[in-house]
């Protein structure tokens, strides 16, 4: 999709806008966890923090978690606390948001990008070998739109070649890959709540999960200012700290993550039925080993950019993610002078798009969408 396209397609959106893409929620539950941090005088370094924390963990299934102020600081304390730096290479996959990568570049580290699986949009874990070499020191899969990536054999490689597993889950909270959690699945994993996200804190926020004590214990120092007490500081560090009051909302939404993931799971299904019918629409589909929950709903279609814009025009938001695989990225292209190519990536970056999905979308939105998709290809034959 060209500059000038995707502008257009943007402020169509914007001025039509009736179904969108995500709706962040907020209850009366939330309102009362600001009031009451609100009152309390403690805003960062409390109670809710500790618990938010301690919550999570027992939700993923880890002995420690390290709340963040956001995904991206939380994969940056990842590299830093498995000891990745100079020299070394990680490698990971083009189709994700850039934070994967620029996390690596905060460590001064070189990503190896590998291509990802056509059916399922995640890492392709069948020719990893080729890229490891003595300077590769970790594997960043992503479990794109809540979708777990093919974990086992990735293991069993970094196991032989004694390479650091770092998970990024920023957008699969709750996700299961062969009924095993994703965030316990490698050394370390990385969890965003930013607001679309389905699990969100009202802004930025982030969640480091380990069963690896010294992790914990290097990710926590280092995250505030590398200190090991209030006025001992041991490291070079960093401001990632998580305010109380995120945290004390993060704390409701994650009791009622299941739930929210059971809709999620629950509106994609009922996607999936309505348009099985139209055969140039590709619907998501769920590994037998994977449990799906759909931060993201990505259909498939060689006329993805057209009917963006017809859906745009009836009121229906959409995304693209992501319109420039980040080896097509300009950033990419400057620091690490390669033209490599990746086919399925660079495919699904032209086919791909986002359909509205959020807990709390009626029957009759997620109809409205689905009779609308099929309207154009009924219209566009």
């Amino acid at each position: 999709m060209s500059p000038g396209i995707l502008r257009a397609w943007r402020s169509v959106q914007l001025a039509t806008l009736r179904i969108p893409l995500a709706k962040p929620y907020a209850s009366d539950e939330d309102l009362e966890a600001v009031r009451r941090v609100m009152t309390s005088g403690q805003y960062i370094h409390g109670s809710e923090t500790k618990q938010f924390e301690s919550e999570f963990a027992s939700f993923i299934g880890t002995k420690y978690a390290v709340a963040t102020s956001s995904g991206t600081a939380a994969l940056h304390l990842a590299l830093l606390s498995t000891g990745v730096g100079e020299a070394n290479e990680v490698i990971t996959v083009s189709h994700t948001f850039i934070a994967t990568l620029d996390s690596i570049w905060y460590v001064r580290a070189k990503p190896k990008l590998t291509d990802i699986d056509p059916r399922y949009y995640v890492m392709d874990t069948e020719n990893l070998r080729t890229l490891i070499n003595e300077k590769t020191r970790a594997i960043i899969p992503v479990h794109i739109f809540g979708h777990p990536v093919d974990m086992d054999p990735l293991r069993k490689l970094a196991e032989e070649h004694g390479l650091k597993v770092i998970e990024d889950a920023a957008q699969a909270h709750g996700s299961l890959y062969k009924n095993r959690p994703v965030g316990t699945l490698g050394d370390v994993a990385c969890f965003s709540f930013y607001p679309s996200k389905n699990l969100t804190v009202c802004g930025d926020g982030g969640m480091l999960v380990t069963n690896d004590a010294e992790i914990a214990q290097k990710a926590r120092m280092l995250r505030d200012h590398g200190r090991t007490d209030k006025y001992s500081s041991e490291a070079v560090g960093y401001n990632y700290r998580l305010s109380e009051m995120a945290s004390a909302i993060g704390r409701v939404g994650l009791k009622q993550l299941p739930q929210w993931n059971n809709e999620r799971r629950s509106i994609a299904s009922r996607y999936s039925k309505l348009l099985s019918a139209d055969d140039r629409v590709i619907t998501p589909p769920e590994a037998d080993w994977a449990h799906h929950v759909y931060h993201v709903y990505a259909i498939r279609t060689k006329e993805r950019d057209k009917l963006a814009s017809s859906l745009a025009q009836n009121g229906i938001q959409t995304g693209i993610h992501y319109p420039i695989p980040c080896h097509l990225q300009p950033v990419f292209k400057r620091l690490e002078n390669s033209n490599i190519r990746l086919k399925n990536t660079e495919e699904a970056a032209n086919e791909l798009l986002s359909l509205p999905i959020f807990p709390g979308m009626s029957e009759e939105e997620v109809e409205q969408v689905a009779h609308k998709v099929r309207a154009f290809h009924e219209q566009n034959p």
